[in-house]
């Protein structure tokens, strides 16, 4: 979604979101995320245990809302890649996700999208919608 800021930047707060595959509910926040801060926030997400692809009913659930999620890949979670992180939001993955002192974690109770329908997954994007849109509001109100 966005590259990683540079050491001095503070302006713009960085989140990364990490479940175990990154193939549904990751991806669905960062690209929600992605869409409504419109630069204001830098987002990435990543799995413990990447998946090959992005679970197409999540593709179809999203493309609804305008946002295309095709072409994004699972990506394996880095330590470092915390690191650089002001917010780590965690979905699912346990003890599989190290915590650093200084960051500030977020555990999101959410059904895994994972072999659901459309139908079923719908529910799911709008709870994280709406969790997005609230975070959001805090690390970068609209100004």
């Amino acid at each position: 979604m966005t590259t990683p800021r540079e050491e001095n930047d503070v302006s713009v707060p960085e989140v990364l979101f990490v479940c175990v595959h990154n193939a549904g509910r990751s991806q669905m926040a960062a690209a929600l995320l992605h869409h409504h801060a419109r630069g204001r926030v830098g987002v990435r997400s990543a799995g413990t245990t990447p998946a090959e692809e992005i679970n197409p009913a999540v593709v179809e659930a999203m493309a609804e809302l305008g946002i295309d999620v095709s072409r994004q890949l699972p990506t394996e979670f880095d330590a470092d890649t915390v690191r650089t992180c002001d917010v780590v939001i965690t979905m699912g993955c346990g003890d599989a996700c190290p915590v650093f002192p200084g960051k500030r974690y977020l555990d999101w109770q959410l059904d895994d999208p994972a072999g659901k329908t459309l139908d079923q997954i719908r529910p799911i994007r709008d709870e994280i919608d709406a969790r997005v849109r609230s975070l959001l509001t805090e690390l970068a109100p609209a100004g």
